[in-house]
Order: C-alpha cells, then sequence, then structure tokens
C-alpha cells in the first residue's frame, strides 16, 4: 500500500489485441478482491484480483531532467503563495482557502500533510467551513511525483468526491525564456489597469478577484497596447518568489495569435524575473489546451505534476 507498483494482468477472454495488459502507479488500496492503482496522471484503475499475472514494487520515476530539479512540496507552496486566497485557515497541516469563489485554486485546500484527525472527520470539517460561506467544497491534489497524493485522490474518489479539473504544472529554466524576443513594446506594472483587465478572459472581476491577482510576494503585469487604443494585443501575469518566477494569465486577442505577442509578453516578464534574481519559471497549463502545451515546451518547459480539483457531492 501507498508504494509504486508495476502490475500485469490477463484481458478479459472477450477481448481482442494483446493478452496482457502492464499498469504503473501507486497501489491505493487492495480490498474485498479489487486493487485500485492510481496512475501519474490521476486516473484511477480498478484491477480484479482474479485476472493477476504479476506485480512487484518498482522505484519511483526517476528524476526530470527537463527544467530546474524541484519538489512537489517547494512547488505547491510557490504556487499558492503566487495566488492567494482572501480567507484562509489551518486544519492541522492543510490550508483551507476562499476567495468568493475567483478560481478554484483561491478557493479550494491544499492539503500538504495531515490534517490532524482521521481523513473523513477532516473532509466534515472541510465541508462545514466551505458551506459556511455559501461555497461549494474542493480539495486541490496533485500526482505524478514524489511525495503527490496517489493516495488522497483514491480515498476521495471511494468517498464520492468528483474529480472536476485535471491540469499539470510546468517548470523550465528562466534565462533561455528572456532571450526569445526582446520584449519591444511591452508595457510592465504593478496593478491590474483597466487595460489589462480589458483582455483578461474573466470578465466582471470583482474587488476580491483583484485582490487575488495582485497577490504574490512580487507581481508584475505584462500589457501590449492594442491598435487604436483598444483592448490590449496581449497580457500577461508574473509573479518572483526566491528563485521562482510564476508565469500566468497570458493571453492573445484571438485575431492577433501565432504572431508571436505570447513570446514577447513572457520574455520581457522574464528578463524582470532575473533581474529580481529567479532563475526557473513555471506555469499552469490545461490538459486539453494542445496549443499552449506546444508552445510551452517550445520554450523549454516540461510537465513536473498533474494536479486536480476534487468536488464533495
Amino acid at each position: 500500500m501507498g508504494k509504486r507498483v508495476s502490475v500485469r494482468r490477463r484481458h478479459d477472454p472477450a477481448t481482442e489485441g494483446e493478452k496482457f495488459t502492464d499498469t504503473v502507479g501507486v497501489l491505493a488500496s487492495w480490498d474485498d478482491g479489487v486493487l485500485l492503482i492510481t496512475r501519474k496522471s490521476g486516473e484511477t484503475v480498478r484491477i480484479a484480483e482474479s485476472s493477476l499475472v504479476a506485480g512487484k514494487v518498482v522505484p519511483a520515476a526517476p528524476a526530470r531532467r527537463r527544467g530546474p530539479s524541484a519538489s512537489y512540496g517547494e512547488l505547491a507552496r510557490a504556487a499558492t503563495r503566487a495566488w492567494r486566497p482572501v480567507e484562509s485557515e489551518r486544519l492541522g497541516e492543510w490550508e483551507l482557502r476562499a476567495a468568493a469563489g475567483f478560481t478554484r485554486r483561491a478557493n479550494s485546500v491544499l492539503p500538504l500533510g495531515d490534517p490532524g484527525m482521521p481523513l473523513e472527520a477532516a473532509l466534515d470539517v472541510v465541508r462545514r467551513w466551505y458551506g459556511d460561506r455559501g461555497l461549494p467544497a474542493y480539495v486541490q491534489t496533485a500526482t505524478g511525483a514524489e511525495g503527490t497524493q496517489e493516495l488522497l485522490c483514491a480515498e476521495l474518489e471511494r468517498l464520492g468526491w468528483v474529480r472536476e479539473v485535471t491540469a499539470e504544472l510546468w517548470v523550465g529554466a528562466l534565462a533561455p525564456v528572456a532571450d526569445l524576443d526582446e520584449g519591444a513594446g511591452v508595457v510592465l506594472g504593478r496593478e491590474a489597469d483597466e487595460a489589462w483587465l480589458a483582455r483578461y478572459q474573466r470578465k466582471g472581476v470583482s474587488e476580491v478577484a483583484l485582490k487575488v491577482l495582485g497577490s504574490g510576494p512580487s507581481v508584475w503585469f505584462a500589457t501590449v497596447p492594442g491598435a487604436g487604443g483598444g483592448a490590449p494585443a496581449a497580457i500577461g501575469r508574473c509573479v518572483v518568489d526566491g528563485r521562482w518566477a510564476g508565469f500566468a494569465a497570458v493571453e492573445v486577442d484571438p485575431a492577433l495569435r501565432r504572431q508571436g505577442l505570447a513570446t514577447r509578453v513572457m520574455a520581457a516578464l522574464a528578463r524582470r524575473a532575473l533581474d529580481e534574481g529567479a532563475s526557473a519559471a513555471w506555469l499552469q497549463v490545461e490538459a486539453e489546451n494542445a496549443g499552449a502545451r506546444e508552445m510551452y515546451a517550445g520554450m523549454g518547459f516540461g510537465a513536473h505534476h498533474a494536479y486536480h480539483h476534487y468536488r464533495s457531492v
């Protein structure tokens, strides 16, 4: 239990193709003749004990060589410092976060450790805490790296929590991003002004949302002005925090995409982050956003871990 394993099983006799299938992941449970194995993607695979052919404990996945070395805990804490809620409370080593419903990240539990009580009791506290604020209860988990939460994912699913969103956190070296473009015409500022918000995908931003957007150790907003004084051609946000620069809200006018504007914005922000002492970068990208994944891979970023939001039902 809790170890990374490789399991081989027989296919159902009615299934065509390969006779055997191998599954690699964390053994979350083995009860009533069924194994639950959580893959690095967060997917939980149910395997009937009767179909087992072989299985063994295997070493942890080798450290990724692409991009800076970092633990899951270090990155999770950097990410939460870059997107702070307006209200938070500790439950043991868990952090309950709320921001009037503005984004799941700012309105979910970050469970980095032990809540100080049995899991089901802790989840009852979570439900009450969010219920008191008129919010759905979410728990943010991660999979696919050393120290992530495959076991917690399996337990949440067993208890009826539903996974709604999966994305990935990618990391990369900062200096190569700064070298991609000169960043000419990019205006940097400390606040999300009206022009920047005119391009931001979330409309009708509240005062709470502005507090979240402006939170972090050293926050910078980038704007490429639009033609004729209209909405900006492109925007971006970066939070500098020690060695890390976290990029977010990189958005481009749909009519001007594939013209290098996103690269220009990120390069300008990267140079500012380098000036403040950062050397590594992270960003979050949705699993189905093929265009963004292609662009970030071309900049030297690579996936570090997947993260998920589970909702109580």
